[in-house]
């Protein structure tokens, strides 16, 4: 029989909430001071039009709720932005100092437009209102929810996804570059930039900045380092090998091994790994490709001769990275094929 409730006690200790009530010239000041962290992986995500900003200072006016906004605690007494970048920045913009507008990128003062409910306030920026309503609106009370720091960082990124619903959506690795802030991410972030591992990895200008790049970086390196604890959940894996790693990690060893992978890669395969004219690498084929290289040099074998422009198209790896790929037999099965290709060509 199935224990529901068990399961459920389990999960609920794992998350914390508390809630507070925070003028919005407080939740300014907080951001301006680094108390409230919008992450640059959020910060670049700011897309409303100002006709929407426009329409949040017009319900702030009006004294509408709005959504809360939704933070997690960090150790350091900081708070993350976790859901509700489009409404701070709106907030910020309309009625933040030159100063603080212009520390977030935001350009001039916003200048509403396109009210319906206050029409005469169209055309006015914040500087324009009387002092009496600028002191409303700095004072306006807004729902503010927290994740307590006694959450784990694994339950942090799941609430992250859930909440990511705001403007453009985060992609996984987009909402691990906030969670696992840090000295394993920054090095993630600077390997992602290794000009011969940007020779090898054709990415899409729809992808070149949403992260895929630096979640090619970590599956190499959780491949390659914990490959055998993989079973189904791509996600899962690269969320628990990234918590791992940002607690203990060899960096002289694996940035070493990732300079010399790429660097012969790039080498053999001067149109980057793909198969016939086809643009994008496929990251099935570049997880296999990547990683046989990576196990063949680590154990002193020159791959030079590999021969890989021509294998890259054999019938077997065809079979092993397509289809249902996504198991770990099968991610074990197309790197140990790959790795017996580069020690000799067959």
């Amino acid at each position: 029989m199935k224990d529901y409730m068990n399961q459920l006690d389990k999960e609920t200790r794992k998350v914390d909430f508390d809630s507070f009530d925070i003028s919005v010239k407080e939740l300014i000041s907080m951001a301006n001071e680094s108390i409230i962290n919008i992450a640059p992986e959020y910060q670049r995500q700011f897309r409303w039009p100002e006709e929407n900003q426009s329409k949040l200072i017009e319900s702030v006016l009006l004294g509408i709720p709005i959504p809360n906004l939704f933070m997690a605690a960090n150790r350091d007494g900081s708070w993350e932005l976790i859901d509700g970048v489009q409404r701070l920045n709106s907030l910020i913009h309309f009625c933040g100092t030159p100063d603080q507008i212009k520390m977030f990128g935001l350009g001039n003062p916003l200048k509403l437009k396109g009210l319906d409910i206050l029409s005469e306030f169209n055309g006015a920026t914040f500087e324009d209102l009387p002092h009496s309503l600028k002191l409303k609106f700095n004072l306006r009370p807004l729902k503010v929810t927290t994740l307590s720091d006694k959450s784990d960082l694994k339950v942090r990124f799941d609430l992250f996804e859930r909440l990511n619903t705001g403007g453009i959506k985060l992609t996984p690795q987009e909402i691990r570059g906030c969670v696992f802030r840090g000295q394993f991410n920054d090095f993630i972030v600077d390997l992602a930039k290794n000009d011969d591992f940007n020779k090898v990895v054709n990415v899409s200008t729809s992808k070149a900045k949403d992260g895929t790049r630096e979640e090619l970086v970590l599956k190499f390196l959780a491949y390659k380092i914990n490959r055998e604890q993989f079973k189904h959940s791509v996600e899962y894996f690269l969320n628990d090998f990234m918590a791992e790693s940002s607690v203990h990690f060899n960096y002289k060893k694996y940035r070493e091994l990732f300079e010399r992978t790429f660097e012969s890669l790039q080498l053999l395969l001067p149109d980057g790994i793909k198969r016939g004219n086809k643009g994008s690498t496929p990251q099935v084929l570049f997880e296999a490709i990547a990683v046989g290289a990576a196990d063949a040099l680590e154990e002193g074998n020159d791959i030079m001769d590999s021969n890989v422009v021509n294998w890259i198209n054999d019938e077997e790896l065809r079979r092993l990275t397509t289809g249902a790929t996504n198991s770990g037999p099968r991610l074990r099965d197309r790197i140990l094929y790959c790795y017996n290709r580069f020690k000799v060509d067959v």
